[in-house]
C-alpha cells in the first residue's frame, strides 16, 4: 500500500452524536492541521512520474508527432501517443463516448492531451514532454452559436455515433437526430405546456431580456492527481481523487483491455470537486503508463494544467420573455437557453435537461415555451458544476422578475411571493410538486432578517478601508459609495433525473471488538469535503445504537454509490446506509430472540430498538446488552437502495416526471458600490433555505455558506476568458482567474427551515446546490439597485459600472 493511502476512520467511542446533532467531522482536525493525506501526497518508493503533453492550438489536424528525442532522454521509461493504446477502445465519456484518450487525427480544444510520458523524476518527465514535436495544420474555430450552426459550419465531430439509429436522418450527408437540428448541437430539450403565444395576448405587461453567463471554474484547491500501481495478476490499482469511482471504472477498464475486477480503485484524499472531478482527467493515462512500464506511476497536475484538465461550468446566452397581468400574476414565460458545451459532450445532455425543466423558476406558470440546447464548439469542454444548468437559468429568470416588478411598480419580493409555487403546483414538465415548496415563506424570512448597519467603515479613527469597495487597495474613503439591496430565489432538483437508475450500495457490519459493539460502514461514496463520512456515522449510531463507528475507505470492492453530485449523497447513499443498518438490526434482533426470547415476553411482543449499546423496548425497558446478543458473531449486510423512479422528458414537449425532489433557497444581498470607480463590496448575503431535515445542522450551515460564496464569485469576479478568435484560454491561473478570499466573503446569516419530505430518508432534502443558484442574481439585483444599470451579464466588472 502506498504512503498516503486512506485508512479507516473511527471516531472516539465517547462520541454519542446521531442524526440531528452537529457532530464533529472525523477528518476535520486532520484537514485543518495539515495532516490529512490528499491524492497529491500519495507516494510509492519506486514510482515514476507521469506528464501530459497538451495541444497548443484549439482546432487543428495533427500532421505528425515525433517522440524520438523524448524517448532518448535519460530517465524516461515510456512515451505514448494514440497509436500506442492497447485496445480498439480509445474514447471515453460519461454519457457519450466522444472524448479520445489521446488526440488522434485532430485536436478539438486548447490543452487537449496529445501524448504522455513516464520518467523517474517530475522535472525529467516535463522536459521530455516538451521535446515531443507535434506539427499542426490549424482549422477554423467554432466559438459560438452562429459559427456552430451555420449551414456550412465546420463540424466539431465529423462522425457522431451517439444517436440511436431509429432517430437518425440524413441532412447534408451528416446523420443527425430529429430533435437535434444540427450536428454541432449536442442535445436539445424543449418544454412546452399550454399555449404561451395565446397567453401573451392576456398580458398587460411583457418584458424581454438577453443575458450572458460567463464560464466558471470549480477552482478546487487540490489539483487532479493519482497513483496507479500495477498488480501481479496483470491488473492495476488506482488511488485517485474523483467524484464517482464506479463511473471511472466503467470508462477505464475497456481502454486498458482489462475486466473490471482487475482494475481496482480506491478513493484518495479529495481536495474539493464541485463537479470538476466527475469526468476523467489523468486516470487512464496513469494506468496506461503503469501497465506499460510495470512500475507505479503518479500524475499530479500543476495549476496551469488543472484549468485544462477538467470541465467547467457552461457559459450561456439566455433569451427570456415574461408576461403578467397588471396585478402581477404571471401569464406566460418564453425562454431560449443556449449553453456552450465545448469540444466534448461530458454531461451536457443532462445539463440541458436541468436548464430546460427548471428554466421558469419556482413559480406557478400555466403557459410555458422553453428551449434549451448545448453546442459543440472548440472552446474548453464544459460539464458538471454545482447547480448543473439551473444556475444559469436562475440568473436570467430572476433578472426578469426584477424587471417585471419595476414595470408593474411592485415590490420585487411581493411579486415573487404572489407567483410562488407551493406543494401541489404543476411544474412546466407536467410533474406535480408533491412535497413542501415553501418559496413564499423563504422569501418572507430572508426579507425579515435584520439589515446590516450602514456605513460600517466609519469610526472615530477614520475610515476602515477593509469595509469599503476596493478594500485594502485603499481606493476610496466612502465618497461615491451607494448601498443597494437585492433578492432572488431558486429551484434545484436533487438526485439524478430523467429515468436514470439512481441507486447506492452500503455494506454495514456489526461486531464486538474489545467487549464493545462496533459498526463498520463501507460504501463507494466519494468524500469530497461535503461531510458524507460524518453523516454515515451518525446514521449508523441512530439505527444501530452504537457509539463507535468505523468508516471504511471508499473503493470498488463494494457496489456503486453513484456520484457525489446532484446534492444526492446524503439522500441516496445515506438512504442506503440507513437501509443496510435496518437489515442488520433485524438480524441482530432475530439473534436475540433465539438466544433470549424465553427469558422475557417482550422479545416476541414489543417493538424493539437498539439504543446505547443495548436492546430496548419502545417503552425504554432494557432486554439485553448488544455485546451479549452478538456473542462473537458478526452480522454483515450489503444492499442496494433506490429512490422513487423518474422518467425521461418527452423530446418534443418536455413533459414527464423527470425529477425525484426539489430544493429551494432564497437570498438577500446587500452591497455597497463605488459608482465612480466601479468597485463592489458585498456587505451581506443572507440566505433562507428549506432542508427538510438537518441531519447535521453545522454541516448544513457550512454547505449553504459555501454554495453562497461560489455564487458570489461568479457574480462579481470569476470567469474563464476564452479568446473568441483562437478559442485559447487567456487566464489559466489563480493570478488571473479570481475567486473570493476571506476578505471578499461577507457575513452569511442562514435561516434553516425544516419541512420534511416524506418520500426521503428522515424527511431530508438535498442541500449543497440550491444556495449557489439564488446568490448570484441577488448580488446582481443589489448592484442594479445601487446603480440603476440593467447589468445583464456575469460577472459584473468595473467597466460595466463606469461605462469605460
Amino acid at each position: 500500500m502506498p504512503n498516503g493511502a486512506p485508512t479507516g476512520i473511527t471516531q472516539d467511542a465517547r462520541t454519542k452524536g446521531g442524526v440531528g446533532e452537529s457532530t464533529l467531522r472525523p477528518d476535520g482536525t486532520l484537514k485543518v492541521t495539515g495532516e490529512f493525506a490528499y491524492s497529491s501526497d500519495l507516494w510509492h518508493e519506486d514510482m515514476l512520474w507521469g506528464q501530459l503533453l497538451r495541444s497548443t492550438v484549439a482546432h487543428a489536424e495533427i500532421v505528425s508527432i515525433d517522440t524520438a528525442e523524448a524517448l532518448a532522454t535519460p530517465g524516461v521509461y515510456a512515451v505514448m501517443t494514440y497509436d500506442d493504446l492497447p485496445t480498439g477502445v480509445r474514447n471515453y465519456g460519461l454519457e457519450i463516448q466522444d472524448t479520445p484518450v489521446l488526440a488522434h487525427g485532430k485536436v478539438r480544444h486548447h490543452g487537449e492531451p496529445v501524448a504522455i510520458v513516464a520518467a523517474d523524476h517530475p522535472e525529467t518527465a516535463r522536459r521530455a514532454a516538451a521535446k515531443i514535436r507535434v506539427e499542426y495544420r490549424e482549422l477554423p474555430v467554432i466559438t459560438d452559436e452562429a459559427s456552430a450552426t451555420a449551414p456550412d459550419a465546420v463540424l466539431v465531430h465529423e462522425q457522431r455515433t451517439d444517436l440511436p439509429q431509429s432517430q437518425l436522418r440524413s441532412t447534408g450527408g451528416t446523420p443527425i437526430c430529429g430533435h437535434v437540428p444540427h450536428p454541432n448541437i449536442v442535445h436539445r430539450q424543449p418544454i412546452v405546456r399550454g399555449d404561451a403565444d395565446e397567453a401573451a395576448k392576456r398580458a398587460d405587461v411583457i418584458v424581454t431580456g438577453e443575458y450572458h453567463f460567463g464560464m466558471q471554474d470549480q477552482a478546487f484547491l487540490g489539483p487532479e492527481s493519482g497513483l496507479a500501481v500495477p498488480e501481479e495478476d496483470g491488473g492495476v490499482h488506482l488511488y485517485v481523487a474523483t467524484q464517482w469511482l464506479h463511473a471511472d471504472l466503467r470508462q477505464i477498464a475497456p481502454v486498458l483491455g482489462l475486466p473490471e475486477d482487475k482494475v481496482r480503485m480506491t478513493l484518495a484524499g479529495v481536495g474539493g470537486a464541485f463537479g470538476g472531478r466527475e469526468d476523467l482527467s489523468m486516470q487512464i493515462h496513469a494506468c496506461l503508463l503503469a501497465l506499460r512500464t510495470g512500475k507505479p506511476v503518479k500524475i499530479v497536475y500543476n495549476r496551469f494544467e488543472s484549468f485544462f484538465g477538467h470541465v467547467h461550468r457552461h457559459p450561456a446566452k439566455l433569451y427570456y420573455e415574461h408576461g403578467a397581468t397588471k396585478d402581477g400574476r404571471l401569464t406566460h414565460v418564453k425562454a431560449r437557453i443556449v449553453l456552450d458545451g465545448g469540444a466534448y459532450a461530458s454531461s451536457s445532455p443532462a445539463v440541458v435537461g436541468n436548464a430546460a425543466s427548471l428554466g421558469v423558476g419556482p413559480y406557478r406558470v400555466d403557459d410555458v415555451a422553453v428551449e434549451a440546447l448545448a453546442l459543440y464548439t472548440n472552446n474548453p469542454p464544459c460539464g458538471a458544476m454545482r447547480g448543473f444548468g439551473a444556475v444559469q437559468a436562475c440568473f436570467a429568470y430572476e433578472a426578469q422578475m426584477d424587471k417585471l416588478a419595476r414595470r408593474l411598480g411592485m415590490d420585487p419580493v411581493e411579486l415573487r411571493r404572489l407567483n410562488a409555487m407551493e406543494q401541489g403546483t404543476i411544474m412546466p414538465t407536467g410533474q406535480p410538486v408533491d412535497s413542501p415548496a415553501p418559496v413564499a415563506e423563504l422569501l418572507r424570512r430572508v426579507k425579515a432578517m435584520p439589515m446590516p448597519p450602514e456605513r460600517q467603515w466609519e469610526s472615530s479613527e477614520g475610515a476602515d478601508v477593509r469595509q469599503l469597495p476596493g478594500g485594502l487597495s485603499n481606493t476610496t474613503h466612502g465618497e461615491g459609495v451607494v448601498r443597494g439591496v437585492g433578492y432572488a430565489v431558486g429551484i434545484k432538483n436533487v438526485g439524478f433525473s430523467e429515468g436514470f437508475d439512481d441507486y447506492s450500495t452500503a455494506r454495514v457490519r456489526l461486531e464486538v471488538v474489545a467487549g464493545e459493539p462496533v459498526a463498520t460502514v463501507h460504501t463507494a461514496m466519494a468524500e469530497v469535503g461535503q461531510g458524507g463520512v460524518t453523516v454515515h456515522a451518525q446514521i449508523a449510531r441512530t439505527e444501530l445504537g452504537v457509539a463507535q463507528v468505523t468508516i471504511h475507505p471508499a473503493d470498488t470492492r463494494v457496489g456503486s454509490a453513484g456520484s457525489t453530485s446532484a446534492s444526492r449523497q446524503t439522500y441516496v447513499t445515506g438512504g442506503a446506509v440507513r437501509n443496510s443498518c435496518a437489515l442488520v438490526r433485524e438480524r441482530v434482533l432475530d439473534l436475540g430472540r433465539r438466544r433470549f426470547g424465553a427469558h422475557h415476553p417482550a422479545w416476541a411482543t414489543a417493538e424493539l430498538l437498539l439504543e446505547g449499546g443495548k436492546v430496548v423496548t419502545d417503552a425504554g425497558e432494557v432486554l439485553a446488552d448488544l455485546a451479549d446478543v452478538l456473542e462473537g458473531e458478526v452480522v454483515e449486510v450489503e444492499a442496494e437502495w433506490r429512490h422513487r423512479p423518474t422518467e425521461p422528458f418527452d423530446l418534443r414537449t418536455g413533459q414527464g416526471n423527470g425529477h425525484v425532489q426539489y430544493s429551494f433557497a432564497a437570498h438577500r444581498a446587500v452591497v455597497e458600490v463605488d459608482t465612480e470607480l466601479g468597485l463592489v463590496k458585498v456587505v451581506e448575503l443572507a440566505c433562507a433555505q428549506d432542508v427538510g431535515k438537518a441531519l447535521n445542522p453545522l454541516s448544513v450551515t457550512g454547505q449553504i455558506q459555501g454554495g453562497t460564496t461560489q455564487g458570489l464569485g461568479v457574480a462579481v469576479m470569476e470567469e474563464i476568458i476564452v479568446d473568441p478568435k483562437t478559442a485559447k484560454v487567456r487566464n489559466p491561473s489563480f493570478t488571473d482567474y479570481l475567486i473570493p478570499t476571506i476578505l471578499d466573503t461577507p457575513a452569511i446569516p442562514v435561516d434553516v427551515l425544516e419541512l420534511a419530505d416524506h418520500h426521503a430518508p428522515y424527511g431530508l432534502r438535498g442541500v449543497g446546490e440550491a444556495p449557489t443558484l439564488s446568490s448570484t442574481p441577488a448580488v446582481l439585483a443589489a448592484i442594479r439597485d445601487a446603480t440603476g444599470l440593467e447589468l445583464n451579464r456575469t460577472p459584473v466588472r468595473p467597466e460595466h459600472l463606469t461605462g469605460t
